[in-house]
């Protein structure tokens, strides 16, 4: 056996995506490259790692098995650099954030000074719907999460971190007068799970309006997208909006009870025993979130400090 640590972290992202293009994509690779670099590592073995079916990768029982084993190797591999650094006097180690969908418009500003400040700490990301997210988090697979609404069902310690507010969105070459239209206009939901979707429902259905058409979709920016067509109207969050609202290509629509507003808050377990990284980027947002908001999201300050009516022209 001569496989190298390139191999082994080539031949894991291409077990968790079960994709060679999703891996070169993780990893900054050409194509060519990954698929090299897996069969020289597959020559290492004379079982099958891989098998191709219907023009889909999948796993053979063995390829299940050493891709536990990668994993754990590069583990340690990992736990050793990040001792190293740490006897260097460095912070070091890994970040685990799962962020609701529209939250990655919000969540790589707070983390973006912290990271450089600190080169020796690995982040790990997951952008998901709200019912993942809070699967994660409840699971003890992340160190903390991003949502803007608290769960209910179990208690959370959080900081706040800025405000949230949810409009009625159409194209810019749309008309609509008010409820009464609404009740008769296509409306574009995000998938059963999404917080931005139970928003939209709880609204609907205070305002007691049937959709006659709806549309679902699986992805903020799908949503986004498909509003901009003219298919029809949603309720989206403002922070994910900005460009689209300056270039002309959505407009917000006046309607009595929006905005909906929540905040967003990063989230913890109150069980949680923090890493030395978790609790330094905590430390960093009680210092720095002021600034954050003052510095990368003055545009949307600027909108709050306004009348709703004078920003909706």
């Amino acid at each position: 056996m001569n496989y190298t640590l390139h191999q082994l972290r080539i031949f894991q992202k291409v077990a968790e995506h079960q994709s060679i293009t999703k891996a070169s994509e993780e990893l900054h690779l050409t194509q060519p490259a990954v698929s090299i670099q897996l069969r020289n590592f597959q020559d290492q073995f004379s079982i099958a790692l891989t098998e191709v079916v219907g023009r889909r990768l999948f796993l053979t029982d063995f390829g299940k098995e050493i891709a536990i084993a990668a994993e754990r190797i590069l583990e340690e591999v990992n736990s050793i650099n990040y001792k190293t650094m740490e006897f260097e006097g460095n912070l070091a180690g890994r970040l685990k954030i799962a962020v609701v969908s529209t939250g990655k418009y919000v969540m790589p500003y707070f983390l973006s000074g912290f990271m450089e400040d600190n080169p020796g700490v690995d982040l790990v990301m997951d952008v998901t719907n709200k019912s993942a997210v809070i699967r994660n988090l409840e699971g003890n697979e992340v160190d903390f999460a991003l949502v803007s609404v608290l769960p209910k069902h179990f208690t959370v310690h959080n900081i706040e971190l800025m405000e949230n507010r949810l409009h009625l969105v159409g194209s810019s070459q749309k008309r609509l007068s008010g409820l009464k239209e609404l009740r008769t206009a296509p409306l574009i939901f995000r998938e059963n799970g999404s917080a931005t979707r139970m928003a939209m429902e709880n609204f609907l259905s205070k305002k007691k309006i049937s959709v006659a058409k709806k549309i679902e979709l699986t992805s903020n920016e799908a949503v986004k997208q498909a509003v901009m067509a003219g298919l029809g109207f949603s309720i989206m969050p403002l922070i994910g909006i900005k460009n689209e609202l300056g270039n002309g290509d959505l407009k917000l629509f006046p309607i009595k009870g929006l905005p909906i507003i929540t905040n967003w808050n990063l989230i913890w377990m109150p069980s949680k025993k923090f890493s030395p990284v978790s609790s330094a980027f905590l430390d960093y947002l009680e210092l720095q979130k002021s600034d954050i908001m003052e510095n990368r999201f003055k545009w949307f300050k600027d909108y709050v400090a306004k009348d709703d009516s004078v920003f909706l022209g």
